[in-house]
């Protein structure tokens, strides 16, 4: 199979974006896995499938693999890239919206830059102790379309975000399906700092929309950070976290940051 393809990122995010509105395109996890490859395919944390919303709940519908060819309800900065694809390949000129496995998304257009809805955040934690093999550590964790956890640094540079992410992603805490896991710094600006050990990718990726948002809730919940929440990832962009705040429930959660197109192509699989 030859399949054509888009390469996008938001915030140095990557993704494969594919055209299936004619679900023609059956991908399995090998493939997956190869076309995210870095040597060996086109390069990516995951693949974006555009096809029909069959519920017709929504304008369109996404299927999302991870690069281990896993599959995961929501990505955030997927989300974004996913929008202006959508907007590109069919010429809209409105917002619109689109079903993913987290829930129904609304996507709105400021240039080059994209604003996503996001799906009511659950199962916010706060102070939970969690043993690891530095010690004792206090971690917070929230879902905002996918499990996170958020845990508080001094300085993310310093922050052992393979050692101690991959240790985290997979403790019996967060068992049995795993987190991703956060480093968070807080700025003097006012704003924070996040890395992210993703799920799924199993290492750092340059930024995390859905993590992004998990590290803005909460550093509103503990610290009063005010919305809107400036965010700088590790691919030096910044994205922006907005939201309201009734007596510790979150609602009106909105994510926005880039969306590049980066090149289009054909790989075989």
């Amino acid at each position: 199979m030859v399949l054509e393809f888009t390469k996008m990122n938001g915030a140095g995010n990557d993704f494969v974006l594919v055209d299936n509105r004619e679900q023609k395109v059956k991908l399995n996890r090998e493939q997956v896995v190869h076309l995210c490859h870095r040597q060996r395919g086109a390069g990516a944390d995951g693949v974006l499938l555009l096809i029909p919303c069959a519920t017709g709940k929504a304008d369109w519908a996404w299927e999302f693999y991870n690069s281990d060819g896993s599959t995961a309800e929501m990505c955030g900065n997927g989300a974004r890239c996913f929008a202006r694809y959508v907007q590109k390949l069919t010429g809209a000129n409105r917002d619109f919206t689109f079903e993913t496995g987290a829930g129904i998304i609304s996507a709105s257009f400021q240039g080059e830059r994209v604003t996503v809805s996001l799906t009511q955040p659950k199962d916010l934690r706060l102070n939970e102790t969690v043993p690891l093999t530095i010690g004792q550590q206090t971690i917070h964790s929230l879902n905002t379309g996918v499990p996170h956890a958020v845990m508080f640094v001094p300085d993310a540079d310093q922050a052992m975000v393979h050692q101690l992410g991959q240790e985290i992603r997979r403790h019996a805490h967060y068992a049995p399906k795993g987190t991703n896991v956060n480093f968070v710094q807080r700025l003097k600006d006012g704003g924070i700092r996040v890395r992210t050990y993703e799920r799924g990718v199993e290492g750092e990726t340059l930024a995390c929309g859905t993590g992004v948002t998990a590290a803005a809730l909460i550093a509103a919940q503990l610290h009063q950070f005010a919305s809107p929440v400036k965010v700088q990832v590790q691919g030096g962009d910044l994205l922006e976290v907005s939201f309201k705040q009734n007596n510790g429930d979150f609602t009106e959660v909105r994510l926005s940051g880039p969306a590049d197109f980066v090149f289009e192509g054909k790989i075989a699989l």
